[in-house]
């Protein structure tokens, strides 16, 4: 393989800051220098900047694509290599000041030089590095080459440097500042991979430039705020000033916000400043669902006689909080925006692509559309991850989309000692500088499961008195907080209990993580407790059909086959996939009827989780569900696959965030979780009441008599905005003659929910009659039910890889018709919709017929 060496020019723009900027993406190759890479690729490969050596090599047709089949463990030999990337380009100097040559992203142990001078050693994948380079560039052609050591090895050999800390993976992930999930998860392929993840450039300029811009915004919220509401609002603007060495002048500092501005003079010598910009009566931001996302245009510029620089962004007016307050109960954790509580309807994310540097701006948009789609209203940034990109943050800030931020510690202790210590620092600082002025951001974390960790995963044994990250998240990132960001909440760890003193994963007190579910019990004993904020849970479920077949090629394909268990990284994950179904439907023999069932299982889990904790929305405030995203086609617990597909979870937590919701919950006698009785809730999740008639109805399914209403009971309820009620079902409608046959369906205002008295698998199924017609570029497909059918879904991928259907997971009562649109269903014939292993229900698992 051969590949062309000769200099090229550096794209060269002046940014909106006015700094002259040569963007170095072009000309890169990437030569493995060390390891076993070196009998593998012998000539250099064409590189990309942004990119990784993965990336690379696959583009260049080296190796085939990882997440295909077994792949990733034939590509092992990449990640113990090590790499060297290089480039040539012609620069002349212009006369400034100053030349910077600036890494956005390094990933992660590299040495860098500049024309045979080394300029730069990164450790830290979570940060920017800028290094003055202007005495070692030279008229015409200049060569940058940064060599990357083996990360794998290197968090190896620093594991023994920095002392054994417990960790949850085989690589030691906690000794480097590398993004944890790129060594493998328990839905993450290893990679572990190298490269120049964001953009490379050389920087010139002269006097001054603004070297970090950092608005705080407050604003007064009046009482009782509302959607529309104003308040009148302040942002001060801490401005750092980096200078050259000639510049002796004073600056002038402006701060534009929207339509106000304020000048502040920087006299010569100094490098801080504070511009503080008044706006009153600006218009309030708002959480989605809560009002609107007003955002004000910020541009803050220093200007000289010889230059100008310039930060530009847009800011939101909102108060934040996070309200962790004893009361009978215990310690409730209350997510506040504007004085108001919201009742959080969240998802994990985790980043969106194991490369992270082929998530676009596009792809951020596509996730976090789905996410509105199954009516969230805020996304996680787990802690195994990256501080994401600020496309997402800022769509997320247009959207009202609440982020929660995690510091990037999961799962592990970590060392508090130097070299870890400074780099932490480092990222810490320059990320809640970057990301604080979102809008959308509105709690920071300091770990995942770590404080949790210590207390039940035998680590003070293991640790033998070495420490462990605790004086990161009680002490460093608060304190670098209280300096740059005051006024945004903040929790030392996820789970967290308020207090050292009370277990972090108590039910009663903060949030709570629930994983006994999944890995022990089964998805009914979700309403055995009700936390206070449930912050992770979750339940396993495969890829889409085509996002299946496509990554995995075994013939024949089946549950255990080779290429299955590499793509289900969950410790004995099979078997808790089919432990948590043959309670509920037989194991299939068939790999269709699997897929269709541990989809469904997944789907229903989840929505009986979140059903249950809206049922007691007066004292759980919240569901985070684990996960919205996956990174790579895998077995996960993920909402969307790795191919963007949404899987028929994303329905359930369509159905199950609703905004009003109605949902038929078992309750002991004093009204309390457990079983004994049925009660209806009603969960009005807007600002708007909500009441009319609730039509209570025992209802056969099947047999003789199908769609017979056996009992029926009408009360008149009132749900104010925000608001829950409880109806207790008359024992006339919840007491089932014929368990098998019976259903108690509870109705208001076009919302419902159906209550099974028992198991698919014991119960008599009903079948479907389908059609399906043109309707422009749509197809729809019309099912009627004779019987009743749950759960009647569509997996249109099946028949269209990119095809979408609006809803999911309907059950019909007899005699009942469903339309399902299908859109993106090119030139499929419209009958392909109904063929019986695209159009699904549960009676297919149980001896049902389509």
């Amino acid at each position: 393989m051969t590949s062309t060496t000769a200099p090229t020019a550096a794209h060269t723009t002046t940014r909106p800051t006015g700094v002259l900027r040569h963007d170095l993406t072009t000309g890169w190759t990437v030569t493995p220098v060390a390891g076993p890479a070196l009998g593998r690729v012998t000539d250099p490969v064409p590189a990309t900047v942004p990119g990784s050596v993965h990336t690379d090599l696959l583009a260049a047709g080296v190796i085939a694509d990882p997440y295909l089949d077994d792949n990733e463990s034939a590509q092992k030999w990449i990640a113990h290599s090590d790499w060297r990337y290089e480039t040539t380009f012609e620069w002349t100097a212009g006369g400034q000041d100053r030349h910077d040559l600036v890494l956005e992203g390094v990933d992660t142990v590299a040495t860098v030089e500049v024309n045979g001078v080394v300029v730069a050693e990164p450790r830290n994948m979570h940060r920017s590095y800028r290094v003055d380079v202007g005495e070692h560039l030279h008229d015409g052609e200049n060569r940058l080459v940064v060599t990357f050591a083996s990360a794998v090895r290197y968090a190896d050999a620093q594991s023994l440097a920095l002392g054994y800390r417990p960790q949850v993976n085989h690589h030691p992930f906690n000794a480097i500042r590398k993004m944890a999930c790129s060594f493998g998860w328990d839905w993450g392929i290893d990679t572990a991979t190298s490269g120049l993840w964001k953009p490379v450039a050389i920087e010139s300029w002269s006097t001054a430039r603004l070297a970090s811009v950092r608005p705080v915004v407050t604003v007064d919220v009046p009482d009782g705020a509302r959607a529309g509401a104003r308040g009148d609002g302040v942002v001060e603007v801490h401005v750092e000033i980096e200078r050259a060495q000639s510049s002796t002048e004073a600056l002038d500092v402006v701060a534009r916000v929207g339509e106000a501005a304020t000048t502040v003079t920087v006299p010569a010598g100094e490098s801080c400043a504070v511009v503080r910009v008044e706006v009153p009566q600006a218009e309030l931001w708002w959480p989605r669902g809560y009002g609107e996302q007003p955002l004000y245009d910020a541009v803050v510029s220093i200007r000289t006689e010889a230059d100008r620089d310039e930060w530009a962004g847009r800011l939101g007016f909102r108060e934040v909080g996070l309200r962790m307050e004893p009361d009978a109960e215990g310690t409730s954790f209350d997510v506040v925006v504007n004085g108001r509580t919201i009742w959080v309807k969240g998802a994990n994310w985790i980043p969106d692509d194991a490369f992270p540097h082929r998530v676009t701006r596009e792809r951020y948009a596509a996730r976090i559309a789905q996410a509105e789609s199954a009516n969230m209203n805020l996304l996680r940034v787990w802690g195994g991850g990256i501080y994401e990109a600020d496309d997402f943050y800022e769509l997320c800030d247009e959207r009202g989309m609440l982020t929660w931020q995690d510091f990037l510690f999961a799962c592990a202790a970590y060392a508090e000692e130097d070299p870890l210590r400074s780099e932490v620092e480092a990222e810490v600082r320059e990320n809640v500088t970057r990301l604080a002025h979102h809008a959308s951001l509105v709690l920071w974390n300091g770990s995942n499961e770590n404080i949790w960790g210590w207390h039940d995963w035998g680590w003070p044994a293991r640790l033998d008195g070495r420490t462990w990250g605790l004086g990161y998240y009680t002490d460093l990132i608060p304190a670098i907080l209280g300096e740059l960001d005051p006024h945004r909440p903040y929790t030392p760890s996820s789970p967290w209990s308020g207090s050292l003193d009370v277990h972090p994963n108590d039910v009663d007190h903060g949030s709570m993580h629930s994983w006994e579910l999944w890995n022990r019990l089964d998805w009914p004993h979700y309403r055995d407790l009700v936390p206070r904020f449930m912050a992770e849970f979750g339940w396993q479920g495969p890829p889409t059909w085509s996002t299946l077949t496509r990554s995995i090629s075994d013939d024949p394909l089946t549950p255990e086959s080779p290429g299955m268990q590499v793509h289900q990284k969950a410790m004995t994950g099979n078997d808790k996939l089919t432990d948590g179904l043959v309670a509920h439907v037989p194991m299939p023999d068939d790999m269709d009827d699997w897929h269709w069932a541990m989809s469904w299982n997944q789907a229903v889990a989840i929505r009986t989780a979140i059903t249950h904790l809206r049922s007691f929305g007066e004292r759980c405030t919240g569901s985070v569900v684990w996960q919205l995203n996956d990174c790579w086609p895998v077995v996960s617990w993920a909402a969307v696959d790795g191919d963007g597909h949404a899987k028929p979870l994303l329905h359930a937590l369509r159905q199950a965030y609703a905004d009003r919701l109605v949902t038929v919950q078992p309750r002991s006698a004093d009204g309390g979780h457990g079983t004994g009785s049925l009660a209806v809730v009603l969960h009005n999740d807007t600002d708007e009441a909500w009441g009319g008639e609730l039509r209570l109805r025992r209802v056969r399914g099947v047999a003789a008599g199908a769609g017979d209403v056996l009992a029926e009971k009408t009360v008149a309820v009132d749900v104010g905005p925000r608001g829950v009620v409880q109806v207790e079902v008359p024992a006339e409608v919840a007491e089932a003659g014929d368990a098998a046959t019976e259903v108690v369906v509870a109705t208001l205002d076009g919302a419902r929910d159906v209550w099974f008295h028992v198991e698919p698998r014991d119960a008599t199924a009903g079948t479907l009659e389908a059609t399906a017609e043109r309707d422009g570029r749509d197809v729809v497909v019309r099912v009627t039910a004779h019987g009743l059918v749950r759960d009647v879904t569509l997996l249109v991928d099946k028949v269209v890889p990119s095809a979408e259907v609006e809803r999911a997971l309907v059950t019909l009562l007899p005699g009942e018709t469903a339309e399902f649109r299908v859109s993106g269903a090119g030139d499929a014939a419209p009958e392909a919709f109904c063929a019986p292993t695209v159009l699904r229900h549960v009676g297919q698992l149980v001896g049902g017929a389509a």
